[in-house]
C-alpha cells in the first residue's frame, strides 16, 4: 500500500538554502517544455513535473544560466565552470516537496534542476546579453571583487583523509584555513567539529573560531555551496533552541554571510529577530557590522532603522557596535547621534577578523563619522 508523504515543504535553493518561487513559463518560450525561475544568490533552475525529462531540463536550465547562448552552454564544464543540484518528489501543482513521493493518491515524480555558474562565467555571460541588447556591461565591478576565485578542483584519485575532533581543534589552534579548507574537501564533517569548538566559556576562542569559519566556509562553498547552507540551517536552529547556549553561533552565522554575501546574503534578515534579546543583540549587531563592509545594501534591505536608537544605548559596547555598523553604511541619517558621542571616553573591547580591538566609543564616534563623510567610492578601501 502505497504511503501518503509526511512532509511536504516549500522547494529551496540548494545553494544558498533560501526558499525559491514556484517555476514559471519563460516569456520568450524556446524548448516549450519546462517552467523556469531563477534565485537570488544567483542559482536558475527548470521543473520536470514528470521526472522523465530531466536531462532536456537539465539543458534548458543550462542554455538558462548562459542568457540563451547555446555555444557557451555547449562548452562548460561541471565543476569548473559552473555547479548543479536538484530536488526530487517536487509536485508542481501544490508548488511543495512532498517526501515519500505520494500525495492525495498521486505519485510525485517531478524533479527541479538547479545551475549556478562561476564567477568568471557568469561575468562572461552577462557582457554577452548586454552587448546583444545594445548597452553596456551590467557587470559592477564593486560586486564582482566581492565574489572569491574558485577554489582549485581537488584530484579525485587523492586518499581522501577522514576529519576527527583532535585534528580539527589542532588545525584551528594553529589558525591553519588551508589545512581545514583541504581537509573539509576530504570530509566535510569538519564543519561539525569547527561548530562544536565555539562551545567554549572563553570568549576570545569563540570570536577567532568563529572568523576562521567563515573563511573556510567562503572558500569552501566555491564548490560545495550545499554543505555550508546545510551548516548555515544547523546554525540558525541552535540558536532557535531555547534550552541551549548559542555561545557563538550568531557570530559564525555573520562570518559566513559576511564571506560569501553574494550566494548567502539572503540569510541576513533572518538575524534581526535576535535583536530582541540583550544576550544576543550584541553579536548580530557585530554581524551587521561586519556584512555592511562590503555589502550594506544586505542591511538596508531589512527593517534595521528600528535599531538606531541603539546607538544611544547605555551599554557602551552597543553603542561602539553601532556606530561600527553606521560608518559602513554611511548612514547621514544618524550624523547628529555619531557626533553626540565623540567625546564619550567609555572602554570597549571588540573583535575583528578574530582578534580583539581595545578603543573607546569617542574613537568610534570619529571613525564612523569619517567613512560617513567619504566619497562612496572610497568606502571600500
Amino acid at each position: 500500500m502505497k504511503k501518503k508523504g509526511k512532509f511536504k515543504t516549500r522547494p529551496w535553493c540548494p545553494f544558498c538554502g533560501q526558499t525559491v518561487g514556484k517555476p514559471k513559463p519563460p516569456v520568450s518560450r524556446k524548448l516549450g517544455e519546462f517552467t523556469i525561475g531563477s534565485c537570488q544568490c544567483g542559482a536558475v533552475y527548470t521543473s520536470d513535473p514528470t521526472g522523465h525529462n530531466v536531462g532536456s531540463a537539465m539543458v534548458e536550465a543550462m542554455v538558462l544560466a548562459c542568457n540563451d547562448d547555446w555555444d557557451l552552454a555547449w562548452e562548460l564544464m561541471p565543476e569548473d565552470d559552473y555547479l548543479t543540484g536538484r530536488l526530487e518528489n517536487y509536485d508542481e501543482q501544490t508548488d511543495q516537496v512532498v517526501e515519500g513521493g505520494y500525495l492525495d493518491g498521486r505519485t510525485i515524480r517531478g524533479v527541479i534542476y538547479f545551475v549556478r555558474l562561476h564567477k568568471e562565467i557568469a561575468e562572461i555571460t552577462a557582457r554577452f546579453h548586454n552587448k546583444q541588447l545594445g548597452g553596456q556591461s551590467a557587470a559592477n565591478p564593486a560586486d564582482e571583487a566581492l565574489l572569491p576565485e574558485l577554489e582549485p578542483a581537488r584530484d579525485p584519485r587523492r586518499k581522501r583523509r577522514k576529519a576527527d575532533k583532535t585534528v580539527v581543534r589542532q588545525l584551528v589552534g594553529a589558525g591553519d584555513i588551508e589545512g581545514l579548507v583541504d581537509l573539509a574537501f576530504d570530509d566535510v564533517k569538519v564543519l561539525w567539529f569547527m561548530q562544536r569548538l565555539l562551545y567554549d566559556p572563553a570568549e576570545a576562542s569563540r570570536w577567532r573560531t568563529a572568523h576562521i569559519i567563515g573563511q573556510v566556509c567562503g572558500r569552501l562553498s566555491t564548490r560545495q555551496p550545499g554543505s555550508v547552507s546545510d551548516l548555515l540551517h544547523r546554525l540558525f536552529e541552535a540558536c532557535a533552541d531555547s534550552a541551549a547556549t548559542n555561545w557563538g553561533l550568531l557570530e559564525t552565522i555573520g562570518a559566513i554571510i559576511a564571506a560569501r554575501s553574494d550566494m548567502f546574503g539572503a540569510f541576513t534578515r533572518h538575524l534581526l529577530r535576535y535583536t530582541s534579546h540583550p544576550s544576543t543583540r550584541n553579536q548580530v549587531i557585530w554581524a551587521f557590522g561586519t556584512i555592511a563592509e562590503k555589502r550594506p545594501d544586505l542591511i538596508r534591505s531589512t527593517s534595521f532603522y528600528q535599531l538606531l536608537h541603539l546607538v544611544e544605548d547605555p551599554d557602551p559596547l552597543l553603542r561602539g557596535l553601532m556606530l561600527r555598523l553606521l560608518g559602513r553604511l554611511r548612514a547621514t541619517e544618524s550624523i547628529s547621534a555619531m557626533e553626540r558621542l565623540i567625546d564619550d571616553p567609555a572602554p570597549i573591547i571588540y573583535y575583528e577578523n578574530g582578534a580583539p580591538v581595545q578603543t573607546t566609543v569617542g574613537e568610534m564616534a570619529r571613525d564612523a563619522i569619517r567613512l560617513t563623510n567619504q566619497p562612496k567610492e572610497k568606502t571600500s578601501e
